[in-house]
């Protein structure tokens, strides 16, 4: 009864979502491990592997659907397709099963682990990737069933981050995460793992082997302990530098804006095209791990700074969260984040989600942000309508043909905080470094040079009016006042 793709026909779909009770249960176990078409990237020509210089891994994707639509299942398929590559796999085959929630035990039952136990014999497979994060105890026990490597989705995100941290931060906080991740998970088999002898049942080493002892389970989780404090005293220095400048900026209240989204929605592409920055851009998941921080000048002349940051992804795990948040923090800490969307992806909305609620996690929900629908001239013009009616406050552009780059810029200094004192100083020219100053932080209304200096009206932040104040021309019982923010 099924089709030649091996999924079964329309009319069974609809006999099973239409309530009947004959056929129901029946087809939803026989329909339990249902293949997800079109995710195979096996190679065709060997001489590809010989280019690339490295052995491809032969993976083998499982999901478990227990929420949403089959749509929405499959487009996570295909994303955990698209990690694969990134890590340098070949994805030969994708199941997906139906449950309620996740089996205790294997992830998938222990019926449909011996299924998947035939799929990856009869592919060749050498792994097999689960689509969610495993317990220590599914991991071993399907791992025992389909005698192949068995790893879950944050196994394989942390992997493509190791592969493309390239600071010395970088490198630490994903082995951070790492660490974080591995430490409940470490496992041994039999007596070779263990430091513990204790008569004939304990391993027969007899005199001189009984008493107390360290498995060496033991030893390694507290080797492991150590290096992670380690890491993370090695991290709180390394970030010093970046909360210097985080301050230095607040002291002299220079704008800062985050450029935040989905993995691969076009950031630092969207930053070339700004700044002409010069980040490194690449069609890969995870190709920005280290933020790059470009300075911008607004038509009005004032300044402020641009950060490009890590992208995020749908269930980013959680230790790399944790490893990232000193980086991340330069969104928390900016005045508008640019959230960029990738327009012509199936689902942006839940691109969407997915960067907000990582967002909310590092304390920046509460950033005014600018949605930036990015690749309009590769999206569905009807999506993008949708998308616009969903998001108001949102600009479409294309990083690759300019269009819209221009009305995302004047959104973005329309949304600037603006300095908001007003003053009128004469300031001598030996002290020409203030006017630089009020040039690169505030908003100048009108400059005239004079015999005694140059006279100077503008919009600047308190400190800086502080240190004009000795030159102003207000009269003493005329207190700056504060001019409307924009």
């Amino acid at each position: 009864m099924t089709d030649s793709d091996g999924t079964f026909p329309e009319e069974l779909d609809d006999l099973v979502g239409s309530g009947s009770d004959g056929l129901q249960q029946d087809l939803d176990d026989r329909r339990a491990l249902r293949r997800v078409g079109g995710l195979s990237t096996e190679l065709q020509d060997v001489t590809e592997v010989e280019y690339r210089q490295l052995r491809l891994e032969r993976v083998v994707l499982i999901g478990v659907w227990t929420q949403g639509t089959r749509e929405n299942a499959e487009t996570s398929m295909h994303e955990l397709a698209a990690l694969a590559e990134t890590a340098g796999s070949e994805v030969l085959d994708a199941l997906i099963q139906r449950l309620d929630k996740p089996d205790s035990a294997t992830f998938i039952g222990s019926g449909k682990a011996k299924e998947l136990r035939d799929v990856v014999i009869s592919t060749g497979a050498d792994t097999v990737v689960c689509d969610g994060e495993l317990t220590p105890g599914q991991l071993r026990q399907l791992e025992e069933v389909v005698k192949v490597k068995v790893i879950d989705r944050t196994a394989l995100i942390l992997d493509i981050f190791a592969q493309h941290a390239r600071s010395r931060e970088g490198k630490a906080q994903v082995a951070l995460a790492q660490m974080q991740y591995m430490l409940p998970r470490l496992r041994g088999w039999g007596e070779s793992m263990s430091r513990q002898a204790g008569g004939r049942v304990a391993g027969g080493g007899g005199i001189g082997t009984r008493g107390p002892g360290e498995t060496k389970i033991e030893t390694d989780r507290r080797r492991i302990r150590t290096a992670m404090a380690r890491l993370r005293r090695e991290i709180a220095a390394m970030s010093k530098a970046r909360v210097t400048m985080r301050q230095e900026r607040r002291r002299s209240q220079q704008p800062s804006v985050a450029i935040a989204g989905y993995t691969n929605a076009g950031k630092s592409s969207l930053l070339n095209r700004l700044t002409g920055a010069g980040a490194l851009v690449d069609d890969a998941l995870f190709a920005t791990l280290d933020p790059t921080v470009r300075q911008a000048r607004a038509k009005d002349g004032r300044s402020y700074t641009i950060t490009d940051t890590v992208g995020f992804v749908r269930h980013l795990p959680h230790q790399l969260v944790e490893a990232f948040r000193s980086t991340l923090e330069e969104v928390a800490e900016a005045d508008l984040i640019l959230h960029v969307v990738d327009g012509a992806h199936e689902d942006p909305q839940g691109q969407l989600a997915a960067v907000r609620e990582v967002l909310r996690e590092v304390d920046a929900g509460g950033v005014p942000e600018i949605v930036v629908i990015n690749k309009a001239d590769a999206a569905d013009p009807i999506m993008l309508a949708r998308l616009v009616r969903s998001e108001p406050h949102s600009v479409v552009v294309s990083c690759r043909t300019g269009q819209g780059i221009d009305e995302l810029l004047a959104a973005i200094e329309r949304d600037l905080p603006s300095p908001d004192v007003e003053v009128h100083a004469l300031v001598p020219y030996e002290r020409g470094s203030l006017v630089a100053r009020t040039h690169r932080d505030g908003v100048v209304l009108s400059e005239e040079h004079t015999g005694d200096g140059t006279l100077i009206r503008a919009r600047v932040g308190l400190a800086l009016a502080a240190e004009l104040a000795p030159y102003s021309l207000v009269g003493p019982t005329d207190d700056p006042q504060p001019a409307p923010v924009r």
